[in-house]
């Protein structure tokens, strides 16, 4: 049994190695070419771009004083109007800063009566002494009094002077205190009144960043509450556009755009503006491209990822070829590409053309560049019902970077339908070994 066994292996291993021999010595030793067909129909030329939902106003709303939370008047998603109260903090010891401010305000106007009641008094004994001096005069001059009493009474009324111009100093001074106590009263108001959050727009509250029983500290900067954006049936898409983009970009272009949340929609929107301010992240040069559209009925959130495209230009009911055939390189030697250059009358820069695809060929059948270049003229391959393959020297216009529009045929002939060359697999050349290589 183990011998019939062993027979039945060895007749299907000679039967497989005949096999195996047999197409290995029918296979064909001419490249196998892989084909797309020239199509005719719209091309639609498009800037692609990814930005992020915006409303047009979003304003934070802080403190302006420090304090303890006491009450949160709305929360995340309500509708709020301008001045409405959104929340409180403690107002405790700012009613006690003003109470204070009130008090030294009072003081301040008490000491002004009170000065103007020393310059009164003061007045009163420069008159005094004034009348004492004039006396004095007279009767030095009918030699009654003595020099020395006429010198007493001058130097009496000199001091009067002086402390009436003090008492009117001390005036001047406490009605700047009552001026200053006065500015100090409004300030512990206007800080009282802080103690009040209202809404500076009519909006939306997209965030609440505090609780109540949080202390806030508006020592450097002012906390943010509340987050609150404007009308969000009308909002904004932010757009990165790259810089050989902008030059295509015009004011007023209708574009579409989806995000992931619906993504079975399609949204419209008008471009509004293109700034002027550059970003630059690792050599790569963006603006921002902004993108106006109407949100009836509230569908599209803040923060949301847009997938915009900004209509360029569009061709209809044209021949397009694909952008993989203009990156097809022919397995060949540059001779024999000059040959069919020369055979189909293709002219042109055909050595510097023939290296430059011969030097691509080695890789032509697994290797795809990233994009098709961009020339304003372009060979491609047409493949022929006997495997041969013709260069067709063509014009192009715009692409969307999948077809490309061929404006013109300057060499040979190109319909509907007709195959051109996107790849090429060389054979595997049997080598001593039993393994094959690919060309």
């Amino acid at each position: 049994m183990k011998t019939k066994n062993r027979w039945y292996i060895v007749t299907s291993l000679v039967v497989l190695a005949g096999l195996f021999v047999g197409f290995g010595l029918n296979h064909s030793a001419q490249p196998q070419h892989f084909t797309a067909q020239i199509e005719r129909g719209d091309i639609h030329d498009v800037v692609e771009a990814t930005g992020t939902i915006n409303a047009v106003i979003t304003v934070q709303v802080g403190s302006q004083v420090s304090g303890t939370i006491a009450k949160l008047n709305v929360d995340f998603n309500s509708r709020v109007h301008k001045g409405d109260i959104v929340a409180l903090i403690d107002p405790a010891l700012f009613q006690g800063a003003l109470l204070q401010a009130s008090a030294d305000l009072d003081n301040a106007k008490a000491n002004v009566a009170a000065a103007k009641a020393n310059l009164e008094k003061a007045k009163a004994a420069s008159q005094q002494t004034k009348a004492d001096y004039d006396r004095a005069v007279q009767l030095t001059k009918d030699n009654i009094t003595s020099q020395q009493q006429l010198d007493l009474a001058k130097a009496n009324y000199d001091s009067a002077n002086a402390a009436v111009c003090a008492a009117a100093a001390n005036v001047t001074q406490a009605e700047a205190q009552v001026s200053q106590k006065a500015a100090a009263l409004t300030v512990a108001q206007t800080n009282l009144n802080y103690t009040v959050i209202r809404s500076p727009i009519d909006g939306t509250v997209v965030a609440r960043n505090v609780d109540v029983g949080q202390t806030v500290a508006a020592s450097l900067q002012a906390p943010t509450v509340f987050t609150i954006a404007q009308d969000l049936k009308k909002m904004l898409v932010y757009t990165k556009t790259d810089e050989s983009d902008v030059g295509n970009i015009k004011l007023g272009k209708a574009v579409t755009f989806k995000v992931d949340a619906f993504p079975k929609d399609t949204f419209r929107g008008v471009v509004r503006q293109v700034r002027m301010n550059p970003t630059t992240v690792q050599n790569v040069v963006t603006y921002d491209t902004i993108i106006e559209f109407d949100n009836p009925e509230l569908k599209l959130f803040p923060g949301m990822t847009a997938y915009v495209s900004i209509p360029v230009t569009t061709v209809q009911n044209v021949l397009k070829l694909p952008n993989t055939a203009l990156r097809y390189k022919p397995p060949m030697a540059p001779e024999e590409i000059l040959a069919l250059y020369k055979r189909y009358g293709i002219e042109g820069d055909e050595k510097q053309r023939a290296g430059d695809e011969h030097s691509s060929s080695a890789n032509s059948g697994t290797q795809n560049l990233p994009r098709a270049p961009r020339a304003e003229n372009a060979v491609v391959w047409k493949l022929h019902a006997d495997n041969t393959v013709e260069p067709v020297k063509v014009s192009l216009g715009i692409t969307d970077h999948s077809y490309t529009e061929v404006t013109a045929l300057i060499r040979g002939e190109l319909r509907e339908g007709d195959g051109l060359i996107i790849r090429s697999v060389m054979p595997k050349t049997p080598t001593p070994g039993g393994a094959g290589i690919r060309r």
